[in-house]
């Protein structure tokens, strides 16, 4: 296929190709632009792309290879026993990667065939499209639209104006025509004929065992990933802020990297990181800590009219980006390549109360004890409470519900969180055109969709689409940490991680009454005392807020010639007079966020010259 292909200089990136003459031409493109390149057995191209040396490892047997490309521990030995299995059948990859700590892509060439797959939730995806009688795969959606020649679609861009993000199976899909994603708990087979086919590797685990037994799995499975993410280095970096980053820096000193931390602190008064950190370091006594005052750094919406990041996709971050970069740029001038997030850990550790929903049937007396301490704690309606309760419609019913509602009015700050998902909703400010087509979407996955956890309820379900959303931010963090050398990390997505967390039973895992059980247990002895109970999170609302009234006037510049309103998706002027009159900082950045990331998106990828499609 012909056409530009370039994709962003300082990022690291992969495609994949089937083991076929026919893909030499794409192949050729890729060599282009590509630092690195393993070839198929047969000696035709197989991985081209960017990555550090060390990223990747690479096992041979016969006419099978097998490529393992992250942060991992595999051995060049351990590659070649997996590539010597995956000679009788793919499949049997299953056992291998289920086994290996960290987070990473495996590859895996055999007969002929090609197997691709990333971790369960996407910190590291796996995007795919049809070029000719080729299809492409790779890690950077935008690389393999580029590559197969594959335009923007503006239907699709339209659903990223949704609040929220959660709407599986839509939320995160490419926003290129005819581009896939793979979901995380399948992995894809490339055959050289051309044709895909997608194989399920992992299932949600059954929530049955108990806090104690898990705890001591989640203390081995956390320090493994952060082992394999420290291990052979001088000097990392990590956050120190609430008590998830608090685990995963302490999981870090324990090691022999020499660990640097950085605690942001906020406008909010209230905000008592600060205090929790220095009393972490003090314990410790081997990390070096910095306290980065609130006055030193961006607000959120700073910086919007010089977004340049290439992302491979609309991104809430890009809204913060200022913000977030401003502590992985002290990183990367601190001398470190490494930077640990315990992004994450909240949709693991505090679960979600949606678990309730099926407790009331499973374990009622637990359950009414519980709703009547969320109830209290978060000042839930229990009329809403209870209508959510009752509401037993399956996912697809509710999705098709969605669907039928997405202009009405955002629902209310302090909502319960029984049902599949909070119902995203469009903002005010979309066009007629761009309302229908996402509508059009939703009820058409509606017809066919299954819960990402079928069988086990709203609980386990909402709480892997909201790592889908979280893994996705932590993604494009990464994403734009690349130009300054330094990568951002996110232990908790590791697939032993997830699965150790999710396997506990929900009566004990999920309650009102104690903050995060499970990490508190699992950190016995690896977090100082004085900070191992920390009952209390902080948050940047307030930084929102402020952002919002101090940069007004470059958020209304920004729509002046809204890339969005050229591309029929919105009303730029119904927008710009929404700023212009008092929002609640919650519900208006719901609203106007995901509008502004999309916006600062296109005009970041305008010099990229990718083809556009008609507006719906």
């Amino acid at each position: 296929m012909g056409g530009s292909f370039s994709p962003p200089p300082a990022s690291a990136w992969f495609v994949v190709l089937p083991d076929t003459e026919a893909a030499a031409g794409i192949g050729a493109r890729a060599r282009a632009h590509a630092s690195r390149e393993v070839s198929h057995p047969s000696g035709r191209p197989w991985i081209l792309g960017r990555w550090a040396q060390e990223a990747l490892t690479l096992g041979d047997c016969g006419d099978a290879r097998v490529a393992v490309l992250g942060e991992h521990l595999v051995t060049a030995e351990e590659a070649a026993r997996a590539a010597a299995a995956a000679r009788g059948c793919l499949a049997s990859l299953d056992r291998f990667a289920a086994a290996w700590p960290g987070g990473f892509h495996l590859v895996a060439s055999a007969g002929g065939q090609v197997r691709v797959q990333g971790p369960v939730v996407g910190v590291r995806r796996v995007f795919h499209a049809g070029a000719g009688p080729v299809t492409v795969a790779g890690d950077r959606a935008d690389v393999v639209a580029e590559l197969a020649g594959r335009s923007l679609d503006e239907r699709r861009l339209a659903l990223h104006l949704l609040t929220l993000g959660l709407l599986h199976p839509l939320s995160g899909q490419p926003v290129w025509d005819g581009v896939e994603r793979l979901p995380g708990d399948h992995w894809l087979r490339l055959s050289p004929e051309g044709g895909t086919r997608r194989f399920r590797r992992w299932s949600a685990p059954e929530p049955s065992v108990p806090l104690a037994e898990s705890a001591e799995a989640l203390a081995e499975a956390l320090t493994a990933a952060v082992g394999v993410r420290t291990r052979g280095r001088s000097l990392v970096t990590a956050d120190l802020g609430g008590l998830d980053s608090t685990a995963v820096c302490c999981a870090a000193a324990r090691g022999t990297a020499e660990v640097v931390a950085y605690t942001a602190q906020t406008h909010d008064p209230l905000g008592d990181d600060a205090h929790w950190a220095r009393r972490t370091v003090a314990a410790l006594g081997n990390v070096e800590h910095h306290l980065v005052p609130a006055e030193r750094i961006p607000l959120t919406y700073d910086g919007l009219d010089t977004f340049d990041d290439r992302l491979d996709a609309p991104c809430l971050m890009a809204v913060d980006h200022r913000r977030r970069m401003s502590l992985l740029e002290l990183a990367a001038q601190r001398g470190s390549t490494l930077h640990l997030t315990g992004m994450g850990g909240d949709e693991l550790l505090m679960g979600c109360a949606a678990h309730l929903h099926t407790m009331v049937r499973t374990h009622p007396r637990t359950a009414l004890r519980s709703l009547r301490g969320f109830t209290a704690k978060y000042g839930w309606s229990r009329r809403e409470v209870l209508r959510q309760l009752l509401d037993r419609r399956d996912y697809s019913s509710w999705l098709k519900g969605v669907g039928e509602d997405l202009l009405r009015p955002q629902s209310r700050e302090r909502e319960p969180l029984l049902e599949w998902c909070v119902p995203p909703r469009l903002p005010p400010w979309t066009t007629p055109e761009a309302a229908h087509a996402v509508r059009e979407r939703v009820l058409a996955e509606a017809a066919t969709v299954e819960p990402l956890a079928p069988g086990q309820g709203h609980g386990p379900h909402r709480e892997l689409a909201t790592m889908d959303l979280t893994s996705r931010f932590a993604r494009h963090v990464d994403q734009m940490a690349a130009p300054l050398g330094i990568a951002c990390e996110a232990p908790y997505y590791d697939d032993r991680v997830v699965e150790t967390c999710l396997a506990v039973r929900p009566q004990e895992r999920i309650t009102p009454f104690r903050y995060k059980p499970l990490i508190v247990e699992a950190m016995r002895g690896i977090v100082p005392e004085e900070s191992r109970t920390r009952a209390t999170k902080a948050n940047a609302g307030m930084e929102a807020e402020l952002g919002l009234r101090r940069h007004r006037e470059r958020l209304l510049a920004l729509f002046e010639d809204s890339r969005l309103e050229r591309l029929g998706l919105i009303d730029a002027s119904a927008l710009r007079r929404w700023c212009e009159r008092p929002v609640s900082a919650e519900l208006g950045s719901e609203l106007l966020q995901p509008t502004v990331a999309c916006e600062v998106w296109l005009r970041s990828r305008e010099n990229a010259a990718v083809p556009s499609r008609t507006a719906p």
